[in-house]
Order: structure tokens, then C-alpha cells, then sequence
């Protein structure tokens, strides 16, 4: 699935940003940790082995607006999106300078251990209230930008490439296409770290099979994840949606899920019926802002009459957390950590419970 993991600030700023973008945005590409199947590696120069100093060479990296040419390996590395901020930080990289995302409110766990790990402390960061701050991550002089996980590429380019050489993708529409191990895969080959990134996708992949292989229970049920926008009440588990979590852990979709896309996923409620699954999912990144609020919803007739509800096969997947926002934009840092959180709800759904 696709990460879509753009230009995020706290979990319900990300959120917000999204509802007011494209349609494709506003359908958050949910459970986007795999699919996506862009190829941006062809005409790039491969950089060395990674990991050994003084083996890295001239990386050469096309991308939608220009060229970047890294002659040396880098050491200072900005940010311009908390999914480039995961990528440094999952590749123990700590940047000189990332968007302030969290706007206050705690740092999320996964981030916070990565932080840790690192001993890196607390991160210096621009306000990013109104876009990209050009000016304070120039006076940072870094030595690479990473830009493979923003929308605002497009009009910032411009401005960065005379920073640094910057790490983006290949065509714009891979903002939105490319999964996070690509986007992960790409920036490391400028970094010159290219097996630990392979290290990271091994590490998160053994996360996934092994909760799958605890929970054989998982196997073949089917599932339905909703999530209640502003303007709509939206069927993220559609057919043509890529195999995300979920499916990784034995689920499969409905039948139901071929009468939805990306495009058309909107569920009103008089058709709240097509929500039916063995097992349900729901989460309100907007709370009471959405088109429906939690109790609304959950004391309609018609919801309650739906066997994953009657057989207490219903979860809410919570936004609080990051959660929710971690399966809508999956990244180098937090997809295993999605993995460990939904699994207990998982087990509970499946469970009755």
C-alpha cells in the first residue's frame, strides 16, 4: 500500500492537512505499508556498500524536477516532514534540523524510542506553521535534504536544491504511490546506508509475520476498516486498496470491498450495512468533527444491528495515540510499532471481546 506519509505534524494536524488536500489525500491511503510498486531506482548511480566510511561514492539521483549529485557521504541532514525525520532517525541518523510536527503535544512513543536510542535528545526544529521554514534550514548548512515523504515538493524544490542536494522522488505522483520501504530504500542509497535500511524492513517484516504467526486465529477472517472524515463516513479497506497490515496478519477483505475505491468510498447511512465484516475496525481521527460523531454512530440502529457490533466483533482503532494516523501513513518508525498496537485489538475483535 501506499505511505502517504506526507508533511505530517501531530496526529490530528496530519490528519486535518489531509482533509483539506486531494481526493486522493482525502482517502489518507490507508493501510499503506506495501503495494504502491513505483521503480525509482533505474537511473540512479548506486552509492557503495553502506555502513564503511571511505567506500562512498558519487550518488547520481534523478528525480521529478532535477538531478542531486552527492559527492560525499552525508553528515548533516535536514528534514522537511516527520515521515523524512522517521526515515534519518530509523537509519540512525539524528537531522540538525526537522518541522516542528508535534506543536506541543507529546512526542510519539515510537519516535521517542528512536529518539532515545540515539541519545540524541531534543530535536531542533522550524515552525512549520506555514510551510517549509528555507531560510532556517539553510543557516543549518546541511549536507543532503530529505524530501521523499512531503506533498509540498512541488513548490519547494526550488528553494531547497540551492540548500543541498535534495532526496526526492521521481515523478510527482509518487508522492503518494511509493511505499515506505521505497521511499525508505531511496534515501539510504544517498545516505550511503543502504543495508541498514535493509535492517530496518527486516526487522519490521519479522514484527508483522511473527504477531501473524502468534494469532493463527487471524487467518481468513475478513475485515472492514472505516474511518469517520468531516465529509464522509469512508470504506479505507476497498478492493483495489493494496494488502496492508491487516492482510499481513491473515485478513481479507469483504465482498463488499470491490464496490469501493479510492475515488468511491464514501458510506452513507442508510448503507452502513456494507461495513459488515467478521471483523470491524473504526477510528475518528476528527472526534466530534467528523461527518458523524463516536456516539452517533455507535447508537445507530442500524450500526447496532450489524453482526461484527451484535457479536462484539467491533474495535475502535484510537487517534489519540498515533495510531490512526499510523496506519494511514506508515513509515520507517512506526509501521512495526502499528503492528504491536493493533494486534491486541485485533485479538479482542476476533475474540468478542
Amino acid at each position: 500500500m501506499s505511505s502517504h506519509a506526507r508533511t505530517r505534524t501531530t496526529s490530528a494536524r496530519r490528519l486535518q492537512r489531509a482533509a483539506t488536500a486531494t481526493a486522493a489525500a482525502l482517502s489518507l491511503t490507508l493501510l499503506a505499508a506495501c503495494g504502491g510498486g513505483s521503480d525509482d531506482k533505474g537511473t540512479d548511480k548506486p552509492a557503495a556498500s553502506a555502513g564503511a566510511e571511505g567506500s562512498f561514492k558519487t550518488v547520481s539521483q534523478k528525480n521529478a524536477w532535477g538531478t542531486a549529485e552527492i559527492k560525499k557521504k552525508p553528515v548533516k541532514v535536514a528534514t522537511v516532514s516527520d515521515g523524512d525525520t522517521s526515515i534519518a532517525l530509523a537509519l540512525g541518523v539524528v537531522p540538525v534540523i526537522t518541522p516542528d510536527v508535534e506543536d506541543g503535544s507529546p512526542v510519539p512513543q515510537f519516535k521517542q524510542r528512536a529518539i532515545d536510542g540515539l541519545k540524541a535528545g531534543k530535536l531542533k526544529t522550524y515552525d512549520d506553521t506555514d510551510g517549509t521554514a528555507y531560510e532556517a534550514i539553510a543557516a543549518e548548512a546541511p549536507d543532503i535534504i530529505l524530501g521523499m515523504n512531503t506533498w509540498e515538493m512541488d513548490k519547494d524544490y526550488e528553494k531547497l536544491a540551492p540548500i543541498a542536494p535534495v532526496v526526492t522522488y521521481t515523478d510527482k505522483a509518487q508522492s503518494d504511490t511509493l511505499t515506505w520501504q521505497e521511499r525508505l530504500r531511496r534515501a539510504a542509497q544517498a545516505l550511503g546506508l543502504e543495508a541498514k535500511a535493509e535492517e530496518v524492513i527486516k526487522a519490521s517484516e519479522k514484527t508483522t509475520a511473527d504477531a501473524a504467526a502468534a494469532h493463527p486465529e487471524f487467518k481468513g477472517k475478513t475485515y472492514t476498516y472505516a474511518v469517520v472524515h468531516p465529509e464522509q463516513i469512508s470504506f479505507m479497506s476497498y478492493g483495489a486498496q493494496d494488502p496492508g497490515v491487516f492482510e499481513k496478519l491473515g485478513f481479507v477483505k469483504t465482498d463488499k470491498a470491490k464496490n469501493y475505491g479510492p475515488d468511491k468510498n464514501g458510506i452513507s447511512l442508510e448503507n452502513l450495512d456494507q461495513l459488515d465484516a467478521d471483523v470491524l475496525l473504526v477510528t475518528y481521527p476528527f472526534g466530534d468533527r467528523g461527518v458523524i460523531s463516536p456516539a452517533e454512530l455507535e447508537g445507530n440502529k442500524l450500526f447496532q444491528s450489524l453482526n461484527a457490533v451484535k457479536g462484539k466483533h467491533f474495535q475502535v482503532v484510537p487517534s489519540d495515540n498515533n495510531l490512526a494516523s499510523a496506519i494511514a501513513y506508515p513509515d520507517a518508525l512506526n509501521a512495526s510499532w502499528a503492528t504491536e498496537q493493533l494486534v491486541p485489538l485485533l485479538q479482542k475483535a476476533v475474540a468478542g471481546q
